[in-house]
């Protein structure tokens, strides 16, 4: 599948030398759903920012659809930013307009007659979820329905690609949920290739295809999103899928739970495609051990389990033990039962 943005070997340095991007090489899938995750100074939103030339690369590439956007004079420049809708953490709307208003703006921008603009401004807001707010104003309305207003103003142009910077982070989790159901929407029926900035985790496991963890302005892991949750290579990304799934317990609580139950504790990882959880109900059966289980559970990554279960394990001693050597069989060993 063709790239819609491509970020080559690409650099920003910002004046005293600091350097928000360093190095990155990446490629977003036209219809795709990519997402960049990392903590605050990272370099997520300079590299973002870098799509639509709002910051320009101090060595480096970047392409959207094919064309080197450093190229580009002005002129040529304005279509290619028409084809890029953006949408922003803290909304961005006029406050002196009203919803409808805010969505005409770009349209306004681009040269479309003032009937075809708003005949399209009001499509747009019936495909959000706001039909009838056309008339009031930002301040009467909630979170959620301003960042909607957001993802209006952003298609309004039939953008072919969707730029999101924290586009959830000043909402509640239930707004949240509903504003990515949205994207999923715009994704889906409208094909938009959506390349999203956060620091969520639970964001990236709900709408994205791939994802690229940065820290200190490098990318230092990306791939498919469930092999990146079930098998993180970086301790940065370990870190983040652990603050959206079921993980092991840590020491601490490893701790403790050992002074409430006085069994064999085990962990057990849940992942698509490995046997280790497979094989326990037979272990269990078979050597007559019974179970509680103490920590843990199951979720979802694009349609496919992944999660961690804690048992306490209680049986006779060698029994017990011929479960722990079954679940850490060499072909099972990938699994890293604890």
């Amino acid at each position: 599948m063709s790239a819609a943005v491509e970020f080559r070997d690409v650099t920003k340095e910002f004046p005293g030398g600091a350097r928000a991007v360093d190095g990155v090489s990446l490629s977003v899938e036209a219809g795709g759903v990519f997402g960049v995750v990392g903590h605050s100074g990272a370099g997520k939103s300079t590299l973002l920012r870098l799509v639509n030339r709002l910051e320009e690369p101090t060595s480096g590439s970047v392409l959207v659809d094919g064309r080197d956007l450093a190229t580009l004079g002005e002129r040529e420049l304005r279509p290619v930013r028409r084809d890029i809708g953006m949408i922003f953490q803290q909304f961005n709307l006029f406050r002196s307009r009203t919803v409808l208003g805010n969505v005409l703006y770009p349209l306004r921008l681009a040269g479309m007659d003032r009937a075809r603009a708003r005949e399209r401004a009001e499509e747009t807001l019936e495909f959000v979820g706001l039909a009838g707010h056309g008339k009031r104003y930002p301040e009467q309305l909630s979170g959620g329905q301003r960042q909607r207003v957001g993802v209006a103003r952003a298609l309004a142009t039939r953008p072919k690609v969707l730029l999101c910077d924290e586009a959830t982070s000043a909402l509640d989790p239930q707004t949240t949920g509903e504003v990515l159901a949205l994207l999923r929407r715009v994704n889906r029926e409208l094909g938009v290739t959506i390349l999203l900035i956060t620091h969520e985790m639970e964001v990236v496991r709900t709408l994205c295809d791939r994802v690229a963890v940065m820290e200190d302005g490098r990318v230092v892991e990306s791939g498919e999103v469930y092999e990146v949750f079930a098998r993180p290579r970086h301790h940065t990304t370990a870190a983040f899928a652990r603050s959206a799934l079921h993980s092991a317990p840590d020491e601490p609580l490893w701790e403790r739970l050992r002074t409430r139950h006085a069994g064999r504790l085990v962990t057990v990882p849940v992942v698509d495609g490995e046997p280790a959880i497979d094989a326990l109900s037979g272990l269990l059966r078979t050597h007559g051990v019974d179970f509680t289980f103490v920590h843990g559970g199951v979720g979802e990554v694009r349609g496919r389990p992944l999660g961690n279960v804690t048992l306490e394990l209680r049986g006779a001693p060698e029994a017990v033990e011929a479960v722990v050597a079954g679940l850490n069989a060499p072909a099972r060993r990938e699994a890293g039962v604890r």
